[in-house]
């Protein structure tokens, strides 16, 4: 079985198992609308071409739909990580138009900056499980209540400097893609202005000796532009970065707070 045979049949799969689920909730009386799907991610690597093309089926398909993106790592260490997103209105139209060309990008003011759009999300519980938490927090140990007071970044920094790292080294080598499709193309723009020139002077020639000019020729046939890289690719590891490095300071901003809390605490004793 081929990858895309593979793929197609897990999308199938997929789709099986949200409607039985669906079908299952509406059976026992509960809320079972439709309104997007979620995915886990660790460090917050989430921006992703698989996660564009899911998003812009579902969004193309249901207008109101959004992603929920959860980090179990993030909200291990204290702090709930769950965001909800949107594709913009402009990349929907990228999307429906399948033209991620330099151009295309341009014309529509597409940057990784403007990609998505955040939801803001409000959870509410009910009173028994606020009643619950309550108990918990009670029955929770000394040394529980101040872990978040630990001033070890453990591994979470070093591990996202190195994920950023990486989407850095991705992100050098479209540019050097980019860069060589460049050098290319004014190459080629070169060689058809020289080639140009040879014929408006064969033409000076042959019309000095009373002969035709030369035949129109086509000179898109006869020089095919390079095909230029795929600019979506690069704007996805652009917005990845950009996650990374927001997730750095938050982290290290909390980290600092800490010990400039710390160093209150142990100049006041």
């Amino acid at each position: 079985m081929g990858c895309r045979a593979r793929c197609t049949l897990q999308w199938r799969l997929r789709v099986q198992y949200q409607m039985e689920m669906m079908r299952s909730l509406r059976h026992v009386n509960i809320d079972h609308l439709h309104v997007g799907w979620y995915q886990s991610t660790y460090y917050g690597s989430f921006v992703s071409r698989a996660l564009l093309d899911s998003q812009f089926s579902y969004q193309h398909a249901i207008e109101e739909s959004v992603v929920l993106i959860y980090d179990p790592i993030k909200t291990a260490q204290g702090s709930l990580s769950l965001k909800a997103y949107r594709l913009t209105p402009k990349l929907m139209e990228i999307c429906k138009e399948k033209d991620f060309t330099p151009e295309g990008l341009k014309k529509a003011s597409v940057g990784f900056e403007n990609m998505f759009e955040e939801v803001p999300i409000v959870i509410k519980n009910s009173h028994l499980i606020n009643v619950l938490m309550w108990e918990l927090e009670d029955k929770s140990t000394v040394s529980d209540k101040h872990e978040l007071l630990n001033l070890s970044s453990s591994n979470h920094l070093e591990k996202s400097l190195q994920l950023l790292m990486d989407r850095v080294d991705d992100l050098n080598q479209d540019i050097v893609k980019y860069n060589t499709y460049s050098r290319n193309l004014s190459k080629q723009q070169q060689q058809k202005h020289q080639y140009l020139q040879r014929r408006q002077q064969e033409n000076a020639q042959r019309q000095s000796r009373g002969e035709p000019p030369l035949p129109e020729e086509d000179i898109s046939k006869l020089f095919k532009p390079p095909q230029p890289p795929p600019r979506m690719d690069t704007l996805l590891i652009a917005g990845q970065i950009n996650n990374y490095c927001q997730n750095v300071k938050e982290f290290t901003s909390q980290n600092l707070g800490k010990l400039f809390m710390a160093e209150a605490l142990q100049g006041h004793n």
